[in-house]
């Protein structure tokens, strides 16, 4: 296993490259890519290797390649309490939608939220669809799996709010900003194991007219979010 990962486009590469403290094991890009960041890309000269388009869409996994591949070494985060602590924070159970997984990544690093926690049986986390759909906020967002007892014996004073159908009102209900927010599998919900460690219970209220047995899991993350950083 070399514990790499894939990143394509432009625009999410370029961040990347220029931007970030991750480990760049090679970058694949079209001549007119490179020259066009020729005075930046110094550094990294042993790593770069031109490809023409036709050799491009033969490692590339978009319909339509972009001009650059680039290939990372999976980052390894620790975790800094005082942090988690004192923020938000996302725990993922069993989350399988990879445009699911990478636009609740991207929701957190709208909200600041420093860290976001995956179940073992989630989707991939450096999935390339994970990665695109999280437009560059898996650079920001510190993302690891680990099982929920895992990370409750580690913050075990932390509030742990779950997301549910029949809970409390997010919008009224009393609840702490600071805390473990989880939000469940896109059929199945919650694990009852994981809801019965719960310190809240909260809803997003459905309208009277509502029709929709139940929201998109990364929209309701959005919503709730929202709610609880706002307050």
């Amino acid at each position: 296993m070399y514990d790499n990962f894939v990143v394509e486009g432009d625009k999410i590469a370029t961040e990347i490259i220029f931007d970030s403290d991750l480990e760049i094991e090679s970058i694949f890009a079209l001549k007119s890519w490179l020259s066009f960041h020729i005075s930046s890309l110094e550094k990294y000269q042993e790593l770069i290797q031109v490809v023409n388009e036709k050799e491009l869409s033969r490692i590339s996994g978009l319909k339509t390649p972009n001009q650059v591949l680039v290939v990372c070494k999976k980052p390894v985060y620790s975790l800094d309490f005082n942090s988690i602590n004192n923020n938000l924070t996302l725990f993922l159970d069993n989350i399988q939608n990879p445009g699911n997984m990478g636009s609740i990544l991207r929701i957190a690093d709208w909200f600041g939220i420093p860290y976001v926690f995956c179940s073992e049986n989630s989707v991939e986390l450096y999935n390339p669809k994970v990665i695109q759909a999280s437009m560059g906020a898996f650079i920001r967002v510190k993302s690891l799996v680990v099982s929920f007892g895992g990370l409750r014996e580690k913050l075990p004073d932390l509030p742990c709010l779950c997301t549910v159908l029949n809970g409390e009102n997010v919008y009224s209900a009393q609840v702490p900003k600071k805390g473990i927010l989880v939000l469940g599998n896109e059929g199945a919900g919650i694990a009852p194991e994981i809801l019965a460690q719960a310190t809240h219970k909260v809803s997003i209220p459905k309208d009277k007219k509502g029709g929709a047995e139940s929201l998109n899991v990364a929209v309701a993350a959005g919503i709730v979010c929202a709610a609880l950083k706002c307050k």
